[in-house]
């Protein structure tokens, strides 16, 4: 799992997307009901049990996008501008998913579970060995500078494993 440039995102917001993962995302959200930018974005912030949240810099030029392209249809409802997916856009989910590519796996429940598992207990050891540094005690920071060094040679040796 990478914590990179599509892994996480600044100061641990959630996992960045590819372009084509948003638009899939945001089409698929509006597969359940037509819905406005933040609601979207609140949909599929629950849709991945909080692990990733888009940004409206990141959702609402692809909204627009989509509706120049015919993916989706827009109205306005009061002061909200609400989008509906179009039978075009439909069928782009449904070849997604027909390709084999389906959702993200941070978007599917069943695989991103433990992605999420994983990612707090990265924040986790983080914090630990913030706590050892700032105590500044030198035999406890040489320690902890080892108990993760071995961390990391045990993790890419379950990859070699794997």
């Amino acid at each position: 799992m990478s914590f990179g440039r599509h892994g996480g995102g600044p100061r641990g917001r959630g996992p960045r997307t590819r372009r084509g993962d948003i638009r899939i995302a945001l089409l698929s959200a509006l597969a359940d009901e037509p819905a406005h930018g933040y609601e979207l974005i609140q949909r599929l912030e629950e849709r991945t049990g909080g692990r990733w949240k888009p940004s409206p810099g990141s959702v609402y030029p692809t909204l627009q996008m989509m509706e120049e392209g015919g993916l989706v249809t827009a109205s306005q409802q009061n002061d909200k501008r609400v989008y509906a997916i179009t039978d075009e856009g439909r069928k782009v989910v449904a070849e997604r998913i027909a390709d084999g590519h389906g959702m993200p796996p941070w978007m599917n429940p069943e695989t991103a579970e433990g992605h999420g598992a994983l990612r707090q207990s990265i924040g986790q050891l983080v914090m630990a060995a913030k706590q050892v540094g700032m105590a500044g005690n030198a035999a406890h920071i040489e320690a902890a500078t080892g108990i993760i060094n071995e961390a990391r040679r045990k993790l890419y040796q379950l990859l070699a494993e794997g």
